[in-house]
């Protein structure tokens, strides 16, 4: 006999589709509905009367209907719908509208009342009008994992659509005498119209709509190609609903206690050798496996959860790793003071499947890209998930063996701690150490380039990665506007002045530059100009760098070049004139370097700072972070942090903490040597969560000393002494093997090093330098741009539109700054006597 056993109806029926509107168009003959089988109207689907229609009014018939069964069952499932309601009328709740009645062979008649939002409703059903007894003809399912309207973008990350009812309820009565055999249904109208589509017996012990929490199963694909083919899985449960199944590392990393990279991610795993997926079903249910489309495997739910573990076919096996759960509050403390500090955690079985906090997300965006979305309280780091809380947090935590990750930043161990969550237990504490106070050293930590975050937000994620300082920076692009609502014109600090939030601009434009203006007190408008994809479609070019940088200087606001040079025309006409006050490195690139060294070889003084261009959650505010250093006479406050910023005694890091001097002056000093000049006492220092290998003296863009450890050390220190003939700059760099980098686990695989500013040391006069490659490399720059405005940027027609200046000639208000450049560049040439053109 099957599980499921459909009863026909077809010579009941009475009511055709137009009795639910002339454009219903109802599934009919053999239907699946939430995975049962259902009989609609005839067999083959071609019948025009399809319903049985009861109650009062046009297209049913107001009398008992009796329907033989002659059969025994386990449960009775009905198709039904309510055609009228007076609910919306302010109606009472809970109208009768039909009483069925089990009649048994032993003579005991069992009736159910079938009343309105209880046992049956209307189709469509409204919002938040669902049915309390019974349950929509669709089970709940998952949106489409890669494609959907735009419009649903929204949706999508939401990872669920709620069950609607398609054409009916399903109503379930379960036989309380089962072993008896059922001699027939009677179908008594008492009230509204209603139609009756298909009735079904069960023979199963179970009840036929899942009620059971979801459990995990870890799945492993055990043949070759499938195997190893870049991950595609997807499980489909017919009577029942799945998660979107996801990878796990196939090599049990989750179990190691140690290691140089524990609480900043893994490696992404991406084959389909083993995953996990929730499953909740009813015990009947069949869990299939695909792979590209293909059928990998089957197996029947009730059987698995039985049994643990079991082959689904040849190819694919499946085992219940649910051990129970427990909510759990964690507490993440400061191991010195015994406080809870801001942080970000990781929760994950053996298996390594994520239990994070409620609230946050076990797998941000489904584990793709986010930009503009999803960004927030969550950070992904390769194959891990993290979540920013404030050192507490709460939320289902498996029983067993657990595995909590910790980071808070670069100025703590971060840790990974097997714990063991027993039947019962409520609390967890896990005590985290710091290896180094910057802020003892008064230097003080920041992000110079963050996008999409609030400032809440903003503080939340700065204070578990150890900031004092988020430059939130509204911008804009194409017709897309962000942090607009975040702009304040002054800073935002936290009650105990740790951290700052301060919402400031990056103005951009897409060949001349980006531009980062911190500490502005106005907005400078407009944020972007000529066109994609900056600005919005068939802009003009409206402004300059040069000219936002003045406004910005004119506020008392720090001109910072974001990802140094690029887009590459404009900086060398800001720094010609003297417009820039530090450049922002965020990756490791020979490229970055050289430009910044060569602007450096030219006697310009830039000072180094980092920030993340953070636009997406696969990277942690402040990844790429400037220390600044503030006097002791001096607090710590935004405008100071900016005055610090200017003054050149700043570095860049992801991840050391760099100490560099020159005859034991600090980063950012100028030394003035008279005569021939004289050797320098130079000595920098390291330390850092992650090994270094190499830590470098940079002169001129040269390395002059260096020291290596080639299996890596979170301790460097290196003296040396450099002998200095002509005006120079010095500074202090740490990295991998030969100064590369090994790379974190963002999603830019940011590189983990650290970049002191110069020291600068004048020789026999004032600090002056000139180099003839980097200023003829400046000057085809600037050249460039003024090419740019006259040739290829767009323009309104003159005198068919009044600009923001003010003023008439537009073109000649662009071309100033460049003019301006090219005027000092040259007179740098004529004073040293070398032709300018």
């Amino acid at each position: 006999m099957k599980d499921y056993e459909v009863i026909s109806l077809a010579r009941l029926c009475n009511a055709s589709a137009t009795l639910l509107g002339k454009a219903a168009k109802p599934g009919t003959g053999n239907q699946s509905l939430r995975g049962l089988p259902f009989q609609i109207g005839g067999k083959d689907g071609k019948s025009k009367k399809i319903f049985v229609g009861l109650g009062k009014g046009k297209g049913c018939k107001n009398e008992t209907v009796v329907i033989p069964v002659k059969k025994k069952a386990k449960s009775v499932l009905f198709a039904h719908r309510l055609i009228d309601s007076k609910l919306f009328e302010n109606g009472p709740i809970g109208v009768p509208c039909a009483r069925y009645v089990f009649n048994l062979s032993n003579g005991k008649k069992i009736v159910v009342p079938i009343r309105e939002r209880f046992e049956i409703s209307l189709v469509p059903t409204s919002w938040g009008q669902l049915p309390f007894n019974s349950v929509p003809d669709r089970a709940d399912s998952k949106p489409d994992r890669h494609s959907g309207p735009w419009g649903a973008a929204g949706n999508r990350q939401t990872e669920v659509n709620q069950a609607w009812p398609r054409d009916y309820i399903l109503f379930c009565w379960s036989n309380p005498h089962p072993g008896v055999v059922l001699e027939s249904i009677e179908i008594v109208p008492e009230g509204p119209r209603f139609i009756v589509a298909g009735i079904t017996l069960s023979h199963v012990d179970e009840y036929p709509f899942n009620r059971e929490g979801k459990k995990e199963v870890q799945i492993t694909v055990t043949k070759e190609p499938d195997a190893s083919r870049a991950f595609d899985l997807e499980v489909e449960v017919d009577r029942g609903v799945s998660t979107f199944p996801y990878p796990l590392p196939g090599d049990g990393v989750v179990t190691n206690l140690k290691g140089d990279r524990i609480g900043w991610g893994e490696p992404k795993a991406n084959q389909n050798r083993k995953s996990y997926v929730e499953i909740a079903a009813t015990p009947s249910a069949t869990v299939e496996v695909k792979s590209s489309g293909k059928t990998l495997g089957k197996a029947n739910w009730g059987e698995l959860q039985k049994k643990g573990k079991l082959q689904a076919g040849d190819r694919v096996q499946l085992e219940v790793v649910s051990r129970g759960l427990n909510w759990v509050h964690t507490k993440v403390v400061d191991d010195d003071t015994g406080k809870p500090v801001h942080c970000r955690v990781a929760f994950r079985s053996p298996e390594g499947i994520p239990y994070q906090p409620h609230g946050h997300h076990s797998h941000v965006m489904s584990d793709m890209g986010s930009w503009h979305m999803d960004n927030g309280s969550d950070v992904r780091l390769g194959q891990v998930s993290y979540a920013y809380i404030d050192g507490t947090c709460q939320g289902w935590l498996p029983r067993g063996d657990v595995y909590v990750d910790v980071a808070r930043g670069f100025e703590y161990t971060p840790l990974r701690k097997r714990v063991r969550i027993k039947p019962g237990q409520r609390e967890i504490e896990v005590r985290v150490k710091r290896i180094v106070d910057m802020n003892d050293h008064r230097y003080f930590s920041g992000d110079t380039h963050v996008h999409f975050l609030s400032t809440v937000g903003a503080h939340r994620e700065g204070q578990a990665e150890g900031l004092n300082v988020v430059n939130l920076l509204q911008s804009q692009w194409g017709h897309l506007f962000t942090d607009t609502q975040e702009f304040t014109g002054r800073p935002n600090v936290t009650q105990d002045g740790n951290s700052i939030v301060y919402a400031c601009s990056e103005n951009r434009q897409h060949i001349l530059g980006h531009l980062t203006l911190l500490g502005i007190k106005k907005q400078i408008m407009p944020w972007c100009s000529d066109g994609p994809s900056e600005a919005e479609m068939g802009g003009n070019i409206e402004t300059t760098l040069s000219h936002w940088a003045d406004q910005c200087h004119e506020q008392g606001g720090l001109v910072v070049l974001p990802h140094i040079p690029t887009p590459n025309c404009e900086p060398a006409t800001l720094i010609a004139t003297h417009r820039l006050d530090a450049v922002e490195f965020l990756i490791h690139s020979q490229y970055n370097h050289g430009e910044w060294y060569k602007y450096l070889n030219n006697g310009y003084r830039l000072p180094i700072c980092g920030g993340t261009d953070k636009m997406t959650s696969d990277v942690p505010v402040g990844l790429s972070r400037t220390y600044v250093h503030i006097p002791e006479d001096e607090e710590f406050t935004y405008e100071n942090w900016l005055k610090a910023l200017r003054g050149g005694n700043t570095f860049q890091t992801s991840g050391p903490m760099v100490w560099f001097s020159v005859n034991g002056e600090p980063i950012g000093s100028t030394l003035k040597l008279t005569g021939n000049g004289g050797t320098l006492d130079v000595e920098a220092r390291a330390h850092s969560i992650f090994p270094m290998h190499t830590l470098q003296i940079v002169q001129h863009g040269k390395v002059v000393a260096s020291v290596e450890r080639e299996n890596g050390a979170q301790k460097m220190h290196l003296k040396a002494r450099i002998k200095v003939e002509n005006t120079t700059w010095l500074a202090a760099r740490c990295g991998g093997p030969g100064y590369t980098t090994i790379p974190h686990y963002d999603g830019w695989r940011r590189g983990i090093f650290a970049h002191t500013s110069p020291i600068y040391v004048a020789v026999g006069g004032e600090y002056e330098l000139f180099d003839l490659e980097s200023a003829t490399y400046m000057k085809t720059l600037i050249d460039g741009g003024l090419t740019y405005i006259d040739n290829t940027a767009r323009h309104y027609d003159q005198g068919a539109i009044t600009h923001h200046h003010g003023e008439h000639d537009h073109k000649e208000f662009l071309k100033r700054p460049f003019k301006e450049a090219k005027a000092k560049l040259q007179a740098r040439f004529e004073k040293l006597g070398i032709p300018f053109d």
